[in-house]
């Protein structure tokens, strides 16, 4: 006879309601996985582990019982080996999964016309993969290898774009992969909302030339900004003042060919920025004066090895009348520039442009929610594949949220908590069928799952119980 069991039933469930409702495995990973009955189970089972305890897929079987298999469909036995074949036959057929996710959102009329667009990295545990380079880390790894990827959410939270590039492959180079990309879904007028890493002319001109429009952040360059400043400062009589956010804002529009720039000063962020920068001074002043006593006392300052020998750092204080001016106050405190094809108000512009934490919560949520890092595969396939799994799941999630009237739960790392506590308990008696019970359905988790739920079990034990 069986052994009782018990399983987290609220990832499972959570995939199966939108596999339900929109086809969704069907769509996107049909004719991938060959003659493989097992292939779209496989890639189940990865997803609802990512919205689980994120276990190693060398140890994902340990801790999966039979009965969940046959939930999420599995007739035959897997090992190990078959999932990280799933993996490498993801990452080979690539962009035939992310051209039929294309064709799938089109279908399903979940392209937004207004698109965000960031770049991201993350690193690996090991120096074999083909991807690995070393880069600029938004980890804090910068000695670890890496790659980047880049990803375009619309208004809605569904993402139109996922680009994979190697750990060395700058913002604004990554950007015409993804510009690239996106236009195959993208409606004519569309606006790309980016961040001043991805601007640059050639960029903007490609978007341009697709007859899409852009709104991007200018970088703050002293000479640049400063010419700018002063075009703020002398047509006070066309500037707007509005509230945004409980933060004072005036911006004057200033116009370069078919680019318009908006120029914005907020006295609020001045004094942010100020304070900030005094802090910044005030601990280099504190590691500067214990510096200041070795020098008065003649020692050095430090050794550091070389080819020829060692070199002695020995320092000269060069003193000053008065007190010593803020060498990080740039005098564009308070000033950033947004540069757009589209000339609009100034506070709507504000507001597109502020609107693009959504593609950096959509970023930590693959980080933090769906641990995205560190990555431990060497293949480049299965790392392509990983990543893969890794945005599915995050997909998922975001539709998950777009189909429900109103969800409590937004952040993946929250959700998962309730949708691991959410069990399935199955009972095997001496005498009749099994018995399945459902525990902890939090009511985070109602407006989610609701009547869904009850197809797994039920919500209470049976009376003669």
């Amino acid at each position: 006879m069986p052994e009782n069991t018990t399983f987290s039933l609220g990832n499972i469930a959570l995939i199966d309601k939108i596999d339900l409702e929109t086809t969704f495995f069907e769509s996107v990973l049909g004719g991938i996985g060959g003659r493989s009955r097992s292939f779209i189970p496989s890639v189940k089972l990865l997803i609802s582990n990512k919205l689980n305890q994120s276990v190693s897929i060398n140890k994902i079987l340990d801790f999966t019982p039979d009965e969940l298999l046959g939930t999420l469909g599995f007739t035959d036995k897997i090992s190990d080996r078959s999932l990280y074949r799933v993996l490498e036959r993801l990452g080979e057929r690539q962009p035939i999964v992310l051209d039929q996710f294309q064709r799938w959102i089109c279908h399903q009329d979940l392209v937004d016309p207004t698109q965000f667009v960031d770049f991201s990295s993350s690193y690996f545990e090991g120096k074999k993969c083909p991807l690995g380079e070393l880069g600029y880390s938004r980890d804090n790894q910068p000695g670890k290898l890496q790659f980047t990827f880049g990803i375009s959410v619309g208004l809605n939270n569904i993402p139109t774009m996922l680009t994979i590039q190697r750990g060395n492959v700058q913002d604004k180079k990554h950007m015409r992969s993804l510009i690239r990309l996106c236009s195959r879904v993208l409606p004519e007028g569309s606006l790309l909302v980016f961040d001043c890493g991805g601007n640059t002319q050639d960029n903007k001109r490609r978007i341009r030339d697709l007859n899409f429009h852009y709104l991007t952040l200018k970088a703050k360059k002293k000479g640049p900004y400063r010419n700018e400043i002063a075009i703020y400062h002398t047509r006070k009589e066309s500037r707007v003042t509005f509230l945004s956010n409980n933060r004072v804002y005036s911006c004057v529009k200033s116009r370069d060919g078919e680019e318009v720039r908006y120029i914005f000063f907020s006295e609020d962020l001045a004094d942010d920025q100020l304070t900030k920068k005094a802090r910044k001074l005030e601990k280099e002043l504190k590691k500067g004066k214990i510096l200041s006593k070795k020098v008065e006392q003649g020692k050095d300052l430090g050794q550091y090895i070389a080819p020829d020998g060692w070199i002695v750092a020995r320092g000269h204080l060069q003193k000053i009348l008065g007190e010593i001016p803020n060498p990080y106050v740039t005098g564009l405190e308070g000033f950033f520039i947004l540069e757009s094809s589209v000339d609009d108000d100034a506070e709507k512009i504000l507001t597109a442009y502020k609107n693009r934490d959504r593609a950096e919560k959509f970023i930590r949520d693959l980080k933090e929610g769906a641990e995205m890092r560190p990555i431990r595969h060497w293949s480049k396939h299965a790392v392509i594949g990983y990543v893969l799994i890794v945005f599915l799941t995050k997909v998922l999630v975001s539709l998950t949220q777009l189909f429900c009237n109103n969800p409590v739960v937004k952040n993946l790392k929250v959700l998962k908590n309730y949708l691991t506590n959410l069990t399935l308990t199955i009972i095997y008696p001496s005498f009749g069928y099994p018995i399945k019970i459902i525990s902890n359905f939090s009511p985070e988790l109602r407006p989610i799952l609701g009547d869904f739920i009850k197809r797994y079990g039920n919500l209470e034990a049976p009376n003669r119980w």
